[in-house]
């Protein structure tokens, strides 16, 4: 069949001839995939580099979860620290496998985390005070609490004392890591006994209780502080509210379990907004060392 109308074979005529670079300026790879982020309270959209500058805190008060780098710039002062490396602890010893081997899980966690468990720790000065802190990432695999962790923990206690220097911890825990089984439960203990021995040498302790704080991480290092502090709205417990619902039949009081309720409760010394974290842990480190210091030269 012949076409009656050649001019169809040309359509398009100049425009066609800029259509390709067109496309090209326009191209969906030039716009990231994340430049977006939906408030998780009032369902608005953020631009991402703006919750960076505000250290992911949204404009209606939510304190965001974040990561152990993220965490440690924020804290130390010009966010210079000095990074100190966590023990190496035997992999999955129990081979254990929950539909997935937790080898493999843990292979994808840190492809994604970039290091090698939840815990990070660095040295450096908050406030002008030195100190060792010890963060514990929410993004590793809830912040489970493993082997790794707890050699990470007494390694960061350990060299507070060594460095003759408060110890911060900042917590972020779903719990124990069920994938090692009672190895994970033992971490309770031997992490109450590196607290022991920070205290032992007459150092603070001074814990931040992030979202969430729950299971053994509660029931040891976490309330094991001098001083307690706490973001504001933080989830802080041992079991969560819906199971605490479950089994007492009960309807909990609003707010139960964050981080202003415990405060009213005597449970949290203080709550403190992100941005003023910095400040307030230099303030309180200062204190607390050199109260440790006049009884040290009275002895």
């Amino acid at each position: 069949m012949v076409d009656k109308h050649p001019e169809n074979k040309a359509r398009g005529g100049w425009l066609s001839r800029f259509a390709p670079g067109v496309r090209k300026i326009v191209s969906p790879r030039d716009t990231p995939d994340n430049l977006w982020v939906k408030d998780p309270d009032t369902g608005e959209m953020l631009f991402r580099s703006d919750l960076e500058a505000a250290l992911w805190v949204t404009p209606s008060g939510r304190h965001m979860r974040i990561n152990a780098p993220t965490r440690l710039k924020a804290t130390f002062d010009d966010g210079l620290y000095e990074s100190i490396d966590t023990p190496d602890v035997p992999e999955d010893p129990l081979k254990f496998s929950d539909g997935k081997p937790y080898r493999d899980r843990l292979s994808a966690a840190r492809k994604a985390a970039g290091r090698k468990d939840t815990m990070a720790i660095g040295y450096g000065r908050i406030g002008g005070a030195p100190a060792v802190v010890i963060v514990q990432d929410f993004t590793f695999m809830g912040g489970s609490l493993g082997m790794a962790a707890g050699e990470a923990f007494i390694a960061a206690a350990r060299e507070a004392v060594k460095r003759n220097v408060p110890f911060v911890c900042y917590t972020a825990a779903g719990g124990a890591r069920m994938q090692e089984g009672a190895l994970s439960l033992m971490q309770m203990a031997r992490t109450t006994l590196a607290v022991q021995e920070v205290k032992a040498a007459k150092l603070p302790y001074v814990v931040v209780l992030t979202d969430p704080t729950t299971g053994g991480v509660t029931a040891s290092y976490a309330m094991l502080g001098d001083v307690h502090l706490a973001e504001p709205g933080a989830l802080i417990g041992f079991a969560g509210p819906r199971v605490i619902e479950t089994t007492i039949r009960e309807k909990l009081p609003p707010g139960f379990q964050r981080a202003e309720y415990l405060k009213d409760k005597g449970m949290v010394d203080k709550v403190v907004s992100r941005g003023d974290l910095p400040t307030t842990l230099g303030l309180i480190l200062s204190m607390l060392m050199s109260g440790t210091a006049q009884k040290q030269k009275a002895a």
